[in-house]
């Protein structure tokens, strides 16, 4: 495991900064344009942010990554490919989805300044994902359930078509600045939320037992688990809240005595 890029050489005033900005993953999903990767490493360098994750990019690594990334080269060698957007998401706390159009998902929506500061407030003690999709379509509905909150940018209605690489600058240049804010950190002695892997593992165990008590089709879970994903991801469980929860789903699975089978040999 690599150490923090802000505990070998942090140029900021304060380590704090750049320790922050390090817990701050970038997520790009199924990137089309090499380009659009290079460009993004080097709005994410101007801002003093380090992680880059590409979920199933198109063509990388790629020249065009190489020549758009002007000097942030470094960071697309350090890039994390994954096989799917929750593995890119694994051991992160607080997930933002980036939404070019607003959809009928009723997840809670942050402009880009707003949506930076919650981030930095969570970085302050754990690991935090922005997402990216596509250049054309965007996220998924199922990505975009994996989400918190969703971050929107607000562009002219006449031309609202936002390239991802502006988006990420503009993203990274609102985290730039709320990490420079003297921002409310989130209490350490409290209980840290359940992580984006663990809550999957959450999901899972809980279709798992809906099913096995009749509560759900399992012909057809998709509406009633993007509910339930909702309301959860609303509620952001911390580790302990998820034992219990993972407890009580654990005991509804148990076989139970049939009536009159009490004290039977």
């Amino acid at each position: 495991m690599r150490p923090p890029r802000w505990a070998i050489d942090c140029p900021c005033d304060s380590g704090m900064v750049c320790a922050m900005l390090d817990k701050v993953r970038i997520v790009l999903v199924d990137t089309s344009h090499p380009g659009n990767i290079g460009a993004s490493a080097r709005a994410m360098k101007n801002m003093g942010l380090s992680q880059l994750y590409l979920v199933q990019p198109q063509r990388f690594p790629h020249a065009e990554a190489t020549a758009r990334a002007s000097g942030a080269d470094d960071l697309l060698a350090a890039a994390q490919v994954c096989d799917s957007l929750p593995e890119a998401l694994t051991g992160c706390a607080l997930v933002v989805g980036a939404s070019a159009r607003l959809r009928h998902l009723k997840l809670p929506l942050r402009d880009p300044r707003e949506s930076a500061r919650e981030c930095l407030r969570e970085a302050s003690h754990t690991e935090v994902a922005v997402v990216f999709g596509r250049e054309h379509s965007g996220l998924s509905n199922e990505e975009l359930a994996l989400c918190h909150h969703l971050m929107h940018i607000p562009c002219d209605p006449a031309f609202s078509s936002l390239n991802v690489a502006a988006a990420v600058q503009v993203m990274c240049y609102e985290l730039r600045m709320a990490a420079g804010e003297a921002l409310p950190v989130s209490d350490e002695t409290e209980e840290p939320p359940a992580t984006a892997d663990e809550m999957a593992r959450f999901y899972a165990h809980l279709r798992e037992t809906l099913v096995a008590i009749g509560f759900l089709d399992p012909a057809n879970p998709r509406v009633m688990m993007l509910r339930l994903r909702r309301l959860f991801n609303r509620a952001r469980p911390d580790r302990v809240e998820m034992n219990i929860l993972r407890g009580i789903l654990s005991t509804a699975q148990r076989p139970r005595p049939r009536r009159g089978d009490k004290g039977e040999k």
